[in-house]
């Protein structure tokens, strides 16, 4: 029974991770927000870098 609830519980961390990972490259790309509008942070500054030509 022991190994069921080690088992279960690596499961859940696993998922957990993976679920961070997900939400986090699809917060770079825009996808969705979490409310705190870091996505749009990001792509404020990838627009000043291009207008700004850095070479």
């Amino acid at each position: 029974m022991k190994l069921f609830s080690s088992l279960a519980a690596s499961v859940k961390i696993f998922f957990a991770g993976l679920w961070l990972v997900v939400r986090i490259i699809l917060e770079y790309f825009g996808l969705i927000s979490d409310g705190n509008d870091r996505t749009t942070g990001i792509k404020d500054m990838r627009e000043e870098y291009k207008k700004a030509n850095y070479r």
